[in-house]
C-alpha cells in the first residue's frame, strides 16, 4: 500500500472527552495525524482516581499513551500509528499563561482571535482550544477539532475552525431509531405476503421455510405474515436463521404467588417471546415511556428465577442525574440504587402482589404484626413493614447492581436487567455485555427520547451501539415497542408533549 500523500491527510485534535468516552479512539483516525494537546494530559490526570467507569478510561489512556511514548524522542517527534498515521501530542509553543498575557500569534491569525474571543486562559477549554487554533494556524493540513461538548464546537466554528463529533462509534440513519421516536401510538413491523394456505399451515403447525427472495432477514428479527385476501389480519413470527420462521412461544407471565399479565400489544408478544426462548442470550429493547418495558422484563426475569432458569437475577440502573460514584453516599448498595432503582421496585411490588378483593372491616381487630426485623447485616429496620420484593434480596435471588462497581466480575447462571440503558456510553455497554458468564441472560432496556447524558445522543448511545454491533447474531434478539400501555392519558402525554 502506498503512503498517504500529505495532502490527504488531516490534522484531528482530541478534546479529554473523547478520550475518556473511547480510550481507542487515538486509534481510529486511519492515515491522519492525531494530536493531543498537553493541556488533555492534566484533564486526565483529575479523573484517573475515580473508581468509575470515566476513571477506567483516564488510566487506560494514560497506559496506551505511556506505550506508544517510551521517550522524549517519541514525545517531541510522534509515533506512527497501525492506520498509517501519526500519533503527536502538541505544546502550544505561543501560548503563554501568565496573567493571560497575549499570545505571540499574527493579527488575523485563529490563535488571535481564540484570545480576542476567549481570553480566559484559566478555563481549559479554551486552551484546548487555542492549541487547535495554533495548529490551524502553523500547520497546512486541515485541522478539525474533535469534541463530544456542543459548546466547544460552537466556540471553534465562531473562529472559522472545523469541529465535529467523534463518529467511529455513530450510528447513521438507522430506521429504528427514528421510529421508536416518532410521536404515534401505531405499530410498525415489517410483514410479509404469504397464500392463505400457508399462512394455514403455519398457524396449525407452529414453523415455516420460507424463501425470502428480496428480503433479508436477521437471526431472532420479528416480523408478521399475512394473506393477500385478508391484510389486516397477521400472525407474528419470528425469523430463526435460513430461512426458518416459528411461531411465538410465550404471551403471558405468570408470577408464583403473585399476579399473571397478557402481552397487550403486538411489541409486547414479540418482547416475552425474546425474553422467555433459552437460545436468546441478549435481548435489546427500544420504547418510549409506558409501553411496559420495565414492567415485562422484571416479570419475566422473576418468572424464570421462581422456575429455577436462572439462579438469581440482577438489576441496575445508569445513575446520570449525579455524575459521582454512589460509594460516597451511606448505607448498603441497596440503599444507595434505591432512588434510582424505585421504577424496578414498583415493578416487583405490583408482580408479586395479588389483586385484593372487596372487604367488610366491621368487627375486625386491626392486626399488631410486623414483620421480624432482620439482623442489621441483612439490612432490616425496626418496625417496618417488609416489601413484598424484600424477601427476594434477603435470599440472594434478587441482586442490585452499581455499573461502577461490575469491571471484572463474571456473572454466570443470571438474568440481569439494564435499565435507562440509553445513557450508556458504548464503552460502558461493552463492559456490562463482556461480564455475561455461560447461562446467563442481559436484558438492555431505554427510551430513545430520554437521554440525559451529555456526551451521547440517540445515535452514539450505548444501546444503539450495543444492538448496532451485535445485531445478526444467534444469540441475539431487538425488539421495539411503540404504544404505551400504562394508561389513556400517559399515552397521549407521550404523543402530544
Amino acid at each position: 500500500m502506498q503512503p498517504p500523500t500529505p495532502s490527504a491527510q488531516k490534522n484531528f485534535v482530541l478534546d479529554t472527552n473523547v478520550l475518556l468516552h473511547d480510550p481507542h479512539s487515538m486509534f481510529c483516525f486511519q492515515e491522519h495525524v492525531v494530536w493531543i494537546p498537553v493541556e488533555v494530559l492534566e484533564e486526565l490526570d483529575k479523573f484517573k482516581p475515580e473508581n468509575t467507569t470515566r476513571g477506567a478510561n483516564a488510566r487506560e489512556v494514560h497506559r496506551k499513551l505511556t506505550e506508544r511514548f517510551p521517550g522524549a524522542d517519541q514525545m517531541r517527534d510522534g509515533v506512527s500509528l497501525e492506520g498509517g498515521g501519526r500519533l503527536r501530542v502538541c505544546i502550544n509553543a505561543a501560548l503563554h499563561y501568565q496573567n493571560s498575557a497575549q499570545p505571540e500569534a499574527r493579527t488575523g491569525s485563529k490563535a488571535a482571535a481564540t484570545h480576542a474571543l476567549f481570553p480566559d486562559l484559566s478555563r481549559m477549554d479554551n486552551r484546548i482550544l487555542a492549541t487547535a487554533a495554533y495548529l490551524a494556524d502553523t500547520e497546512k493540513e486541515q485541522t478539525i477539532l474533535v469534541t463530544k461538548d456542543l459548546n466547544l464546537q460552537l466556540k471553534a466554528r465562531a473562529l472559522g475552525l472545523e469541529a465535529q463529533d467523534y463518529r467511529t462509534d455513530r450510528v447513521e440513519d438507522d430506521q429504528d431509531i427514528r421510529r421508536t421516536q416518532r410521536k404515534s401510538g401505531a405499530e410498525d413491523y415489517e410483514s410479509i405476503e404469504i397464500p392463505r394456505t400457508r399462512l394455514q399451515a403455519f398457524a396449525s403447525e407452529g414453523h415455516i421455510y420460507l424463501d425470502s427472495a428480496g428480503h433479508k432477514f436477521l437471526d431472532n428479527q420479528y416480523l408478521v405474515f399475512h394473506c393477500p385476501e385478508d391484510p389486516h389480519h397477521g400472525i407474528p413470527a419470528r425469523h430463526v436463521g435460513d430461512s426458518h420462521f416459528q411461531a411465538l412461544e410465550r404471551e403471558h407471565i405468570n408470577i408464583k404467588g403473585g399476579r399473571s399479565l397478557q402481552a397487550l400489544n403486538l411489541g409486547q408478544r414479540f418482547l416475552l417471546d425474546a425474553l422467555y426462548d433459552p437460545n436468546i442470550t441478549l435481548v435489546t429493547v427500544y420504547g418510549k415511556a409506558g409501553t411496559g418495558k420495565t414492567l415485562l422484563s422484571v416479570g419475566a426475569a422473576l418468572e424464570q428465577v421462581q422456575q429455577g432458569e436462572f439462579e438469581k437475577m440482577l438489576i441496575t440502573r445508569v445513575i446520570m442525574p449525579t455524575g459521582k460514584d454512589i460509594g460516597f453516599l451511606p448505607g448498603r448498595i441497596e440503599e444507595k440504587m434505591q432512588p434510582w432503582l424505585q421504577p424496578s421496585y414498583d415493578a416487583l411490588e405490583y408482580l408479586l402482589a395479588r389483586p385484593r378483593k372487596p372487604e367488610k372491616f366491621e368487627g375486625k381487630k386491626a392486626s399488631t404484626r410486623k414483620t421480624a426485623a432482620p439482623s442489621p447485616a441483612q439490612g432490616g429496620g425496626t418496625g417496618k413493614t417488609m416489601k413484598p420484593y424484600e424477601p427476594l434480596l434477603q435470599s440472594g435471588l434478587l441482586e442490585v447492581e452499581a455499573i461502577t462497581h461490575i469491571r471484572g466480575r463474571s456473572i454466570p447462571r443470571a438474568i440481569f436487567i439494564v435499565d435507562e440503558a440509553q445513557q450508556l456510553t458504548p464503552h460502558e455497554a461493552k463492559t456490562l455485555v463482556t461480564r455475561m458468564g455461560k447461562g446467563s441472560k442481559m436484558i438492555l432496556i431505554g427510551d430513545l427520547g430520554q437521554i440525559d447524558n451529555p456526551y451521547v445522543d440517540a445515535h452514539t448511545n450505548g444501546l444503539v451501539y450495543t444492538r448496532n454491533r451485535l445485531q445478526g447474531q444467534e444469540f441475539m434478539a431487538h425488539v421495539n415497542l411503540f404504544k404505551g400501555e400504562r394508561s389513556p392519558m400517559a399515552e397521549v402525554a407521550a404523543n402530544l408533549m
